[in-house]
């Protein structure tokens, strides 16, 4: 585990530019982008531009920025759309490196990055991870990691929906997207939209206003489940499948080639004991073609979604 993964922690307190008292001591900024495709879903969707902004939360100020290019895996060549829609050029994906390299490499320029204000020791390193919107922390890059067995840095696993607390100072429905949400706070826009490290600088500099303002900037999204608090410990769990405590995941079925993972059985059932749904992958890609089951169902013992078991025909 690195040093900056046990630097974090969600509690404490310092003084913000406004009149809030806030949580953290650092924020980072992060606003990924992916392979896409106009009016059609490429499968899998893969990161492609890696950029983060660090934000020291007493004074508003960005103390360092990092920008990776990812080079995708399985839709290796850009579409002309997604060019035009990110500027980012197919050059740059191929010079670019792997999303676990790239993780490692974000890491360790954040261990740098906080090391070089003096905060990061002094106070802890309180960090708190900031987006717009959900994507880019519970989908795109949870789902990628997950789906090429990449291990991540756990501050991913929470962060600070900014939509959130701009909607809580200064209103607007959930359909506000980021460059509104910036000339609605009196800000002007920085860069070209949708280039990564430009939006997160963007977000960086509203997230600043807000805080000026007095807005309570706190953890809105978790990939963990909340924790159980004494009074629901005393009762029986139920899981999703309606088993009390004595329910427990079945073993995970051996797949074999070319072979249901239910073994030839009438139901087949998820890992939470629930019988899965199941069929056929249609969308162009490397799982066109191949049959899936699952239930998508949370399973408490184990602290993730039921995946989806997938296997040749």
């Amino acid at each position: 585990m690195s040093n900056v993964t046990s630097m974090l922690t969600a509690r404490g307190g310092t003084a913000s530019s406004g009149n809030q008292l806030q949580a953290f001591d650092f924020f980072l900024v992060v606003d990924f982008e992916a392979t896409c495709e106009k009016d059609k879903r490429i499968y899998p969707q893969e990161i492609i531009e890696f950029p983060s902004v660090l934000v020291d939360g007493a004074t508003g100020r960005i103390e360092s920025a990092f920008r990776r290019y990812v080079r995708p895996k399985h839709n290796p060549i850009l579409t002309q759309f997604c060019r035009d829609l990110t500027g980012i050029r197919q050059e740059d994906v191929e010079g670019g490196v792997d999303l676990g390299d790239g993780l490692r490499l974000h890491d360790a320029w954040l261990e740098a990055a906080m090391a070089g204000t003096g905060a990061g020791v002094k106070k802890g390193g309180r960090l708190a991870v900031v987006t717009w919107g959900d994507w880019d922390c519970r989908t795109m890059l949870e789902s990628e990691c997950r789906f090429k067995g990449i291990v991540k840095p756990p501050y991913f696993d929470r962060w600070i929906n900014l939509r959130v607390p701009f909607e809580a100072t200064l209103g607007g429905g959930g359909r506000t997207n980021l460059q509104e949400a910036v000339r609605a706070a009196g800000l002007e826009w920085e860069g070209r939209l949708h280039c990564g490290l430009d939006d997160a600088r963007n977000t960086a500099h509203l997230l600043v206003e807000l805080m000026r303002r007095g807005a309570k900037i706190e953890i809105t999204g978790s990939l963990k489940p909340p924790p159980l608090i004494e009074e629901q410990q005393q009762k029986p769990r139920i899981s999703p499948c309606g088993i009390t405590d004595s329910w427990a995941p079945p073993p995970l079925i051996q797949q074999q080639p070319h072979a249901s993972p239910c073994g030839g059985a009438a139901t087949c059932y998820c890992y939470c004991g629930v019988p899965s749904r199941g069929g056929v992958v249609a969308v162009p890609g490397p799982m066109q073609g191949k049959s899936f089951l699952g239930c998508g169902n949370w399973t408490p013992t184990m602290g993730v979604v039921c995946p989806f078991l997938v296997w040749g025909n």
